[in-house]
């Protein structure tokens, strides 16, 4: 099995930042890639941003494009997500998965990827 646990979250200020990470553990896994989603009360669970682990490819939703940047450690096979300029709107649980597949996806649904972290809370105050 193959644990993702993300940490970072927490109560900010609108206009602040917060640097999430999910670090990826268990069993030997292929790497396709690495995402970010989030799900907010009331609301469907939606893609955030996702990285091509191989090519360090990355996709972003517009909402958080030039805000938001996903990076990655390989060696610690960790991804990152450094959200600046957070907005009320960026309120939600943010959780993170990965993709062990190979074959030809967007990395921007959240079936198109194998396991899931627990989710971490962020909370952004005006």
């Amino acid at each position: 099995q193959v644990q993702l646990v993300e940490s970072g979250g927490g109560l900010v200020q609108a206009g602040g930042s917060l640097r999430l990470s999910c670090a990826a553990s268990g069993r030997t896994f292929s790497n396709y890639g690495m995402g970010w989603f989030r799900q907010a009360p009331g609301k469907e669970r939606e893609f955030v941003a996702g990285l091509r682990w191989n090519s360090g490819v990355t996709y972003y939703a517009d909402s958080v494009k030039g805000r938001f940047t996903i990076s990655r450690d390989n060696a610690k096979i960790t991804v990152y997500l450094q959200m600046n300029s957070l907005k009320p709107e960026d309120t939600a649980v943010y959780y993170c998965a990965v993709r062990a597949q190979s074959g030809l996806v967007t990395m921007k649904f959240a079936r198109e990827y194998d396991y899931w972290g627990q989710g971490t809370q962020v909370t952004v105050s005006s």
